[in-house]
This record gives structure tokens, C-alpha cells and sequence, in this order.
């Protein structure tokens, strides 16, 4: 299945969050199944590790033998490295979204999943070698937005020690302000620290670039990308939540009615257990793409804002790309090839067009 996009659907104008979100959701809207075909590999294997860990981790804390536990135990780690994978291919597919996307823009070729992973083959073990790396560096963004959570919390603490002695009110106020005031800073704190990396994989499919070029590349154009990013994010989680309490109450209704306690876990039946992990995962194949697109749309936006990209692109539409000779200046090539390395090809003739090859 393909579908197309009409150039003058996507104009290529700096977006502010607002803008940026609407037209991810306006071409969700146009090409639901396409972009559902394209983000359903990654997001089906960690669901099928999250299913299998989710089980397993369970049947640890209900089971006497021993020997079971260890096996419960080594299923429940294999099934979490199944997730993470499942993670980091999404992160490879992203790469290849937005290099479909830029090739639409420039030559109006179509929005297929079949262009996105033939585009994601080329450069696979480049591209999950980088997702690990971006992986690792959202982690350490979560371990420091930690801290400065804590250190925040600690602060509030005293706060609310001082304030103690003077009046109930007061103290209220102090944890109330406290609370929004560390979920502030740590939400600036990480999009500001894991932003730096959104564009790995789209800078090394797009402009061909190297694992580690990628991040540098991704560092300089990450400037001030953090309320779009933060809009972004926030807006996909809830709307990722909202469609999955659309599919949990019904189920919640149907267990409750059959006996079953939704609260207690423990004693859950293996069918319901099964429906309950596949609910998240299904939940989020749907709303997986309108984050791809985002960020792919959030990519060439901050080439847009701080390179003229659009000027690029139209330039390339008119006049055809530059020669891909591995130029790293602004006026390179507006989409690198992704073909395979070939011979170099013989001297052209001598002739007497034009330096543009127009006789």
C-alpha cells in the first residue's frame, strides 16, 4: 500500500508546537495504515517481550520450587532484553521515516512502509549501534533528572519544616508548590539533557552522516528544541493513555463481572493476564506513528529554522540535488544516496553544454 502527499499539504515554514503536533495528526489522519504497517515490526516485538516478561515476573513471587524460580528468572531477563530490542528498532525506524518523508518532499516519491526499511537495511548496524547509544544517554538523562528531583525534594522537605511552626496552610502550599516546582525542573531537565539525541538516526539516514558525526550533528541542531520537543512528547503519552483506558475499562468491566478483582494481580487468570499486556502494546502501535512523525517533522523544521532547508529542498526540486560527493558544507546534498559503494564512474566526455549539463 502507498499513498502520497501533495507538497502543498506540507509547506516547509518554521512550526511552533501547536503547528507541529496538527500536522503530525494531519498526516496520521491521511495515511493510518500506511504509518501503521511501518510501526507495528518494532512495536509488536517489545510487546511480545513485555507480554512474556510480564507473565514471568509474576510466576517469581507466587512460585515454591527452586528450580522454577531460576527458570522464571532467566525468562523474565531474556524477555526484557526482547523489549529493549523491540525499543531500539523502533529508534532505527524512525531514521527511516523521516528519510522517506525528505525523499517525498524533494522527488514527491510515496509514504510506503516498504521504502522505510528497504531505506533502514542499507544501514542497519550503523543505525542500532546509534539507537544504543541514544538508549544509554536517555538513561543517564533519567538518572540526573533523579537527582535534581531529590535535591529539589530535599529542599521542599526543609521547607516544610520551617513552615511547620508557623502555620498548616503554609506547609500545604509549600508541598504543592514543591511538587510541581521538581516535576518542572526534571521534565526541562531531561528534554533539555535527551533532546540533544532526537536526530541521530534521521541525521545518519537524511544526510548520510556516520554514528558519531550523527550525534555531533544532532548536538548543533538540538538548540532550543526543547518546549516543541516537551509539547510533543507529553502530547503523544496522553493521547498513547487515553486510548489505552478506552480499551482497559471495557476489559476491566467484562473481568469484574466475571469474578475477576482488577485490582489484585496476583490472582488473575493466564487469559486475563494476556489481554491486559496486550492492551498497552496495541494502544501504542496507534499512536507510535503520530511520535515518529513528529519527530521526523521536528528534524526538518530545525533544518528549516537554522539552515534554510527549505530553500535547500525547493532548489533541489527545481534545478535537481548537487552531486553527492560527500560535501559537508550548507550547500550539500539535500537527501545522501543510500546506495551501495560502486566504482567511481569514467571521465564524461568533453563538450560544449553548460557546467549544469544543459546543451
Amino acid at each position: 500500500m502507498s499513498a502520497t502527499l501533495s507538497p502543498n499539504q506540507l509547506p516547509l515554514a518554521p512550526l511552533g508546537a501547536g503547528d507541529l503536533i496538527d500536522r503530525a495528526v494531519r498526516l496520521y489522519r491521511r495515511h493510518l495504515f500506511v504509518l501503521i504497517r511501518t510501526a507495528a515490526p518494532p512495536v509488536i516485538i517489545a510487546a511480545a517481550g513485555w507480554i512474556v516478561f510480564w507473565i514471568y515476573t509474576r510466576k517469581i513471587f507466587s512460585t515454591p520450587d527452586t528450580a522454577d524460580l531460576f527458570l522464571y528468572i532467566m525468562l523474565s531477563l531474556v524477555s526484557f532484553c526482547v523489549t529493549m530490542g523491540g525499543y531500539l528498532f523502533t529508534l532505527v525506524v524512525m531514521g527511516g521515516a523521516t528519510r522517506t518523508l525528505v525523499a517525498h518532499l524533494l522527488r514527491n516519491e510515496p509514504v510506503t512502509a516498504r521504502a522505510t526499511y528497504a531505506a533502514v537495511r542499507t544501514r542497519f548496524w550503523g543505525l542500532l549501534g546509534a539507537s544504543f547509544l541514544v538508549l544509554l544517554w536517555i538513561i543517564i538523562s533519567l538518572s540526573v533528572v533523579w537527582v535534581a528531583s531529590y535535591l529539589v525534594l530535599l529542599i521542599m522537605m526543609l521547607l516544610v519544616f520551617l513552615t511547620a511552626m508557623i502555620a498548616n496552610w503554609l506547609t500545604v502550599i509549600v508541598v504543592v508548590v514543591g511538587i510541581l516546582a521538581a516535576a518542572a525542573v526534571g521534565t526541562w531537565l531531561f528534554f533539555f539533557i535527551a533532546g540533544r539525541v532526537a536526530y541521530v538516526p534521521q541525521v545518519m539516514l537524511v544526510e548520510g552522516k556516520g554514528v558519531f558525526e550523527a550525534f555531533s550533528r544532532s548536538f548543533s541542531l538540538a538548540r532550543g528544541n526543547v518546549r516543541r520537543l516537551t509539547a510533543m512528547t507529553l502530547f503523544t503519552t496522553f493521547a498513547t493513555y487515553s486510548a489505552l483506558m478506552v480499551l482497559l475499562v471495557p476489559l476491566g468491566w467484562y473481568g469484574y463481572l466475571s469474578g475477576i478483582d482488577p485490582i489484585n494481580s496476583t490472582q488473575w487468570p493466564a487469559w486475563y493476564s494476556i489481554a491486559y499486556s496486550v492492551l498497552g502494546p496495541l494502544s501504542s502501535i496507534l499512536l507510535t506513528p503520530v511520535w515518529m512523525l513528529g519527530l521526523s517533522l521536528l528534524y526538518v523544521d530545525e533544518r528549516v529554522r537554522h539552515e534554510g532547508y527549505d530553500i535547500e529542498l525547493m532548489a533541489a526540486r527545481q534545478l535537481g540535488e548537487l552531486p553527492d560527493v560527500n560535501v559537508s558544507s550548507p550547500l550539500g546534498t539535500a537527501l545522501s544516496s543510500i546506495s551501495t559503494k560502486q566504482a567511481p564512474p569514467p571521465p564524461a566526455p568533453r563538450s560544449s553544454g553548460s557546467i549544469l549539463n544543459i546543451s
